[in-house]
């Protein structure tokens, strides 16, 4: 066999490859499998360069092994960039050097779920030797009930007419506290998260609890904004972008970002989510035709599940299938699959990832033309088989079975 590639990665991707392409012929107990093999070229590149898988590991935290196990399956599937939405409302498991109180006094227990800087290392290096950028998201002003107890202050309170309700809101944009914090947290995530790039988050950042502070309503009438608190929002990412920037990171948003006209770096990527009937198409068309890279989740969120064979849809999906130049187009970078967490955990991650996630794979990697749904079943079924050898406790697709079902090498 001859192996040739213009990167290593290329080459490690080529190796994986490989097995995948031997067809198994004849086994038995006695003399395990034989594999016939005819004179074969095989030319694979591509088609984006960006290609994700998002864990959420907030909602309910997910153990290292779980982590590097899924690394393992990404590596299997060509996927090349793990983003990991590591903190979020319902816990902070990251554990902070600068703010230890953080995940002491936001993670679910502070002794047995956190990611250590041990842990964080490992998953990296785990990543880095199967080609995949570790991109990790700490999002804001919003999805950050979780920091309020280690960062006193940092959270808006919220109040009931006149008196606090003793409930907090999105991270308080009006104070210079605020952006001391941030600027310090992130120096120490940039150094900690070797990629470039930083998702930033932004989205779905709720109103009520700014509306309903005086001295944020006060703000509005100081800044000229009105009753428009997208204005405020915009206040905040705008001052964070800032920060990053110095830092000397790139960033990645969620398309609430780009949709309220926050002004942006030109190589900003916008993260495409919202999935509301097709209207993705437009979000992207929009997107490209500002000049801005994009990304595209909104139809792969697998965490989402349906009786039947779901993974269908998810590869049917055409990234550029949005009106558009072929220069809007060229801005595509790529996509991400989603595994929210909010009914997923270590019991049922590696099943509804697998072999559903291949499906996104394949579109990411493959040409345009690659669209055949019974072939795809053919090459995920097959698939399936393989990780099931492998100890990869992977779901079936459909009716049938495999020769080694359940078993682990």
């Amino acid at each position: 066999m001859l192996l040739s590639a213009e990167t290593i990665w290329g080459a490690l991707r080529g190796e994986l490859r490989f097995p995948q392409g031997i067809p198994r012929s004849l086994c038995s107990g006695l003399w395990g499998c034989l594999y016939y093999i005819n004179v074969t070229e095989i030319v694979d590149f591509p088609r984006f360069p960006h290609r994700g898988l998002l864990l959420d590991t907030s909602r309910h935290y997910l153990p290292l092994r779980a982590i590097l196990e899924t690394l393992d399956v990404m590596a299997y599937n060509k996927f090349n960039v793990f983003h990991w939405h590591i903190v979020d409302d319902p816990s902070f498991p990251y554990e902070s050097s600068t703010f230890p109180e953080l995940s002491k006094k936001g993670a679910f227990n502070a002794m047995t779920h956190v990611y250590t800087a041990s842990d964080v290392r490992t998953v990296i290096e785990h990543a880095r030797l199967r080609g995949i950028r570790v991109i990790a998201e700490f999002d804001t002003p919003g999805h950050t009930l979780s920091w309020g107890p280690g960062a006193p202050g940092l959270l808006t309170p919220c109040y009931m007419g006149q008196t606090p309700s003793g409930a907090y809101g999105p991270i308080n944009p009006i104070v210079n506290s605020t952006y001391k914090f941030v600027t310090s947290l992130f120096q120490e995530v940039s150094t900690v998260f070797p990629d470039f790039f930083l998702h930033l988050g932004g989205d779905e950042v709720d109103f009520t609890c700014w509306k309903s502070n005086p001295a944020i309503r006060d703000f509005m009438v100081k800044m000229g904004f009105g009753e428009d608190y997208k204005k405020l929002e915009s206040f905040y990412i705008q001052r964070l972008l800032d920060i990053v920037s110095s830092l000397g990171k790139g960033y990645i948003v969620w398309q609430e970002v780009f949709d309220n006209n926050v002004k942006l770096r030109p190589d900003t990527i916008i993260h495409v989510w919202k999935d509301n009937h097709m209207e993705y198409l437009k979000e992207m068309a929009n997107v490209t035709r500002t000049g801005y890279h994009a990304l595209l989740s909104a139809p792969w969120y697998l965490n989402r599940i349906s009786y039947g064979q779901d993974w269908i849809e998810a590869y049917k999906v055409e990234p550029l299938d949005f009106e558009g130049s072929s220069e809007q187009k060229a801005l595509v970078m790529g996509g991400e699959a989603c595994m929210w967490g909010e009914y997923v955990d270590v019991t049922n991650l590696t099943p509804r990832l697998w072999p559903r996630g291949g499906a996104v794979a394949e579109r990411l990697w493959s040409n345009g033309t690659v669209r055949d749904v019974e072939d795809a079943y053919a090459r995920l079924a097959e698939f399936r088989c393989t990780l099931l050898r492998r100890g990869i406790q992977a779901q079936p697709l459909y009716v049938g079975y495999c020769d080694h079902e359940f078993g682990g090498v």
